[in-house]
């Protein structure tokens, strides 16, 4: 055992002082002698004096105790063990997601992008050991949240996002790059985007492939995720009538994808409803795994509370003696 704050402990000698000052006003106050023909009229109270005579100096003492432990328990006893080690996953992720208003196909539940921000959420939250950030793109890009490991604050910043923020269209090439912005000064151990889209790249300053080829320069790596079903799915469709669903061609640039997942040294995947999505990131999440052994901390045992609690004793035993030895006869 080792205390944190050892120089409290020479408070301890405050303590002489104070026991010496008992013993000297216990001698100056001895009860003076008194000579008497007759003894016996005392002779009744004898037990209670004797018990009183030896019990007197109990109360100081205990008062001594625990003002001892409680010099102990502020220097804060404690003990050392072994080093804990921790498994840390070393890896900086950036969730780049469309926001273009195809994402409101109802080929998901509630909608494209409703699903991908609630699974999404979902992912946020079981990568508790890394640094993860959000991008956002349409016809433009822009970051939504830089790398941090708050995963409160990314959950939140995850359920704000929605579509008509932006200018619409589909910068596929854009919002990977302004993803690798975010990751290419990480010392991470492994930086990863996962890009989620569910169009064709029509817009933009930066095409698809040099964003590519910027991720492959920085060692990122991507995954990319298309979303839609097959075929035909459900658009809401602004009409005189309000809005209404309509049956519209689902169209996903499926080899530009593959092309980015493939040059990166990840993967690409197909979306077609709630449960492949989940799935889908599912599998991201155990391929994403390599561990960092990192030895992290002493691990500590407190003894404070231990010495805290003994001198509350010995004070609530001092003060019922004093009360006890005031009771018995003279």
């Amino acid at each position: 055992m080792f205390f944190e704050y050892p120089y409290l402990l020479w408070l301890e000698f405050l303590l002489l002082p104070l026991i010496a000052l008992y013993i000297l006003r216990d001698l100056r106050g001895a009860s003076p002698r008194m000579t008497v023909s007759d003894s016996r009229q005392w002779a009744s109270g004898g037990a209670g004096r004797n018990l009183r005579v030896h019990l007197r100096h109990l109360p100081f003492a205990l008062f001594i105790v625990a003002l001892a432990l409680i010099i102990f328990a502020l220097a804060r006893p404690r003990t050392s063990d072994q080093v804990q080690k921790v498994d840390t996953e070393g890896i900086d992720i950036v969730l780049t997601m469309d926001v273009s208003t195809s994402m409101l196909a109802r080929d998901f539940k509630p909608d494209r992008i409703g699903a991908a921000k609630d699974i999404a959420i979902e992912f946020i939250a079981s990568r508790p050991s890394d640094r993860i950030g959000i991008v956002v793109f349409a016809g433009e890009s822009f970051t939504q949240s830089p790398l941090t490991s708050d995963r409160v604050t990314l959950i939140n910043l995850m359920k704000e996002i929605e579509t008509g923020l932006i200018d619409d269209g589909t910068a596929i090439g854009n919002g990977l790059a302004t993803a690798v912005a975010r990751l290419k000064d990480s010392d991470a151990k492994s930086k990863v985007v996962i890009l989620l889209t569910d169009g064709v790249n029509n817009c933009g300053e930066i095409s698809p492939a040099m964003a590519a080829d910027i991720a492959k320069l920085y060692g990122i790596r991507v995954y990319t995720i298309g979303v839609g079903a097959k075929g035909m799915a459900p658009y809401p469709v602004q009409t005189p009538w309000g809005i209404e669903l309509q049956q519209l061609k689902v169209e996903i640039d499926e080899p530009l994808l593959q092309e980015i997942a493939t040059k990166t040294g990840g993967k690409y995947f197909r979306a077609t409803d709630n449960t492949k999505l989940m799935e889908i990131y599912s599998e991201i999440n155990e391929m994403e795994k390599s561990k960092t052994t990192v030895e992290s901390f002493p691990v500590y045992t407190e003894f404070f509370l231990k010495y805290a609690v003994a001198a509350l004793v010995a004070l609530l035993l001092a003060f019922v003696l004093k009360l006890f030895i005031r009771r018995l006869p003279l």
